[in-house]
């Protein structure tokens, strides 16, 4: 995986380092893939079809609680109902699902590459509603492990007594544990397991739909409802009121609001899509609307056809199998396919809340350390975090299904909003463009509408219960998230500071007219990391030489360009990345080499900076056998106790690694004026 190149070679015909794999991790894993190979984005991209499998998890699994918590909301505790709403629900499920969804193909055909909700947000209306959107899908992440979770546990012990169900919550979080332990090893989750797993959920749901219309289990057919529906919705108009029973129907529709969350992944992944990404991301979308509407539409019909009524400790997809009585084995198929699903729908919080951090963190909103997409810094951080949140989410709601999915429904439908919203005014500001006309215009206004109003029905019907938690936590975390980004802002002046003080050395690069002197691998070697060019990395080669006067005449640059979700795109963006690199090691040599200095330099290519800036450094030490390692680390005159979290501790890893192995390595302070100090 590894790319390395000195400063006069060529990075394109530059060779692979070869990367030390154990016969198990090979095993296991799989062989490391070669980033030089062309054809390695063709093999590990996604058909629409693999795509709906993997990108469809979150929201097809959500028909597990769902249209159960929407057909709940029909039912009050005195006894009455008001089951015959159950076919207007259906409708209005499948229509909503059809806005949002064909609303979110005209994102992907605009904004392929935005990372969803959160980048359009920030591109089209500004940071800072960026910033509200990334919060809440950050919340919104946590609260997806945290109720598929608890549903996927709801649905095995459906077929449990009800004296097994106070073990619920220590299998819950038995299972939380397990995926934190499971994801810090940096297993992910794997298409080729979900298949199977999706195929069937898929045919025991269309059995169960198909089996509701034929069987007949309840006391009416489809038309047989039908026929009376409008009678009882007039009676209850007449016996409760018009905009009672409007309350009542929205209060049952907001409940379901969580059956909509899922549909923004195929925007998130467009990436992982296969040539061409557009197209086929449009047809991915296509399936998972289709596939969503149909199941969560058909579900609330079927509660109704089967004339169900909830039960404590049963789900209505649960009551539902058994009211069919296609035997046990049809119901465990059912329910384990569901809390199968459910289960790697948990998985995606995991994958999706680092993904989010690390774009976030690029941005300056939150430590700069969840930028990088390795396993041992975001996977690392944000597993934990995300597991930690959902650890104490789940607590709090006690597993309860009906509040989480209250919470979860708050946040979907803020970044839903901000997304059409910036969508809403992108089109207005095109409505000139041939081809653009108002259709666009219309489409996501309608939908930013519709998002916004089931977004304020959520917060008022359901404040008390869960919604007023959401709300907080996501206040809270943005107020975080500014008051980190105003301390980068600070350091940034800071270093520009640096950089103005440095003006002179800068433009004195490349002056010297001698040629300059050769490096020698038997000489002393002073060897220094370095990332981009500028003043933190001149400043550590001044203080170097000040600080060891006449005991270094050559210094080896070392740098590494770190593989992430922002430039992990295809071979033009690596290429890219390689250039970079390239040039940031030639300059630095040529400012040596204007100091007097031999110097030579090279980079490497990788996704976790410090195993590859060690393997770099070792590789290198065995050049130069009598080499110092140095890097620079900013030190601030008032350190706080939050800045070790706030800024990259990559330098000391680098040396406790180095040093383990018996290889001289030094931390150089460049220091860093107390804010508002001159």
């Amino acid at each position: 995986m590894n790319e390395s190149s000195g400063s006069t070679t060529d990075p394109s015909t530059a060779k692979p380092l070869p990367k030390k794999s154990s016969f198990f991790r090979s095993m296991l894993f799989g062989k490391p893939r070669d980033i030089n190979d062309p054809s390695l984005f063709h093999t590990i991209s996604l058909i629409p079809f693999l795509a709906w499998v993997g990108l469809g998890v979150d929201g097809l699994s959500s028909c597990a609680y769902g249209p159960d918590e929407a057909f709940r909301a029909l039912f009050n505790t005195d006894g009455t109902n008001h089951r015959e709403l159950a076919i207007l629900l259906a409708l209005a499920t499948a229509g909503t699902v059809a806005i949002i969804s064909w609303s979110y193909s005209g994102l992907i055909e605009h904004f392929p590459y935005s990372g969803g909700g959160y980048g359009v947000a920030s591109k089209l209306l500004g940071p800072y509603f960026g910033l509200v959107s990334g919060c809440a899908l950050l919340v919104d992440y946590v609260l997806t492990v945290t109720t598929s979770i608890a549903s996927s546990v709801d649905q095995v012990f459906n077929v449990f007594p009800l004296e097994y169900h106070p073990y619920k919550m220590s299998v819950e979080l038995l299972m939380i544990g397990a995926l934190i332990v499971l994801n810090l090893r940096g297993i992910k989750e794997s298409i080729t397991i979900i298949v199977p797993i999706f195929l069937l959920f898929v045919a025991t749901h269309l059995a169960v739909l198909i089996g509701v219309l034929v069987v007949h289990p309840g006391t009416g057919t489809l038309m047989d409802h039908l026929s009376v529906i409008h009678a009882e919705v007039h009676s209850d108009a007449q016996n409760l009121g018009l905009w009672v029973l409007l309350v009542i129907f929205m209060q049952a529709y907001s409940r379901g609001a969580g059956t909509y969350t899922g549909i923004e992944a195929v925007s998130n992944g467009v990436s992982a899509m296969r040539e061409p990404q557009v197209s086929n991301a449009k047809w991915t979308m296509l399936y998972m609307a289709v596939s969503l509407a149909v199941t969560a539409g058909g579900l609330l019909i079927c509660y109704l056809l089967a004339d169900l009524q909830p039960m404590v400790g049963k789900t209505m997809n649960g009551l539902l199998v058994e009211k069919l009585n296609f035997g046990s084995w049809f119901t465990w198929l059912t329910l384990g396919s569901e809390a199968g699903l459910l289960l790697f729908a948990a998985q995606t919080g995991y994958i999706g809340g680092p993904r989010v951090m690390a774009n976030m963190a690029l941005d300056g909103w939150i430590p700069r350390r969840f930028s990088s997409l390795s396993d041992r810094l975001t996977s690392h951080y944000g597993v934990l975090l995300v597991g930690a949140a959902a650890i104490a989410s789940l607590l709090y709601t006690q597993g309860s299904v009906d509040v989480l999915v209250t919470m979860y429904a708050i946040n979907v439908f803020v970044t839903f909003s901000l997304s059409q919203l910036g969508m809403t005014r992108f089109s207005w500001m095109r409505r000139n463009r041939k081809g653009q006309g108002l259709w666009p215009i219309l489409l996501h206004s309608f939908s930013f509408i519709l998002c916004l109003g089931i977004l304020i029905a959520v917060v008022i019907l359901k404040f008390a219960q869960g919604a007023w938690v959401t709300l907080f936590v996501t206040s809270v975390l943005i107020l975080f998230c500014i008051m980190i980004h105003r301390h980068y802002v600070r350091v940034r002046a800071k270093l520009v500071e640096l950089n103005t003080q440095l003006g002179d050395v800068q433009t004195l690069a490349g002056a010297r007219k001698e040629p300059p002197p050769d490096i020698d691998p038997k000489k002393q070697t002073a060897v220094l990391l370095v990332n981009a060019y500028g003043g933190l990395g001149i400043h550590t080669l001044l203080i170097l030489l000040k600080t060891f006067p006449g005991q270094f005449s050559q210094v080896y640059f070392a740098s590494v360009g770190v593989l992430d979700s922002g430039n992990f795109k295809g071979v033009e963006e690596v290429g890219r990345l390689r250039a970079e690199r390239q040039k940031t090691i030639d300059q630095y040599v040529l400012l040596a080499q204007t100091l007097g200095l031999a110097a030579d330099g090279e980079y490497t290519i990788g996704t976790d900076p410090v195993e590859e800036s060690t393997a770099l450094c070792m590789k290198i030490r065995e050049r130069f056998p009598r080499s110092v390692f140095f890097a620079g680390k900013l030190l601030f005159e008032a350190e706080k106790w939050y800045y070790p979290l706030l800024h990259n501790e990559t330098a000391y890893a680098i040396t406790r690694r180095l040093q383990l192995q018996g290889i001289p390595m030094v931390v150089m302070p460049i220091r860093i004026l107390q804010f508002g100090n001159k």
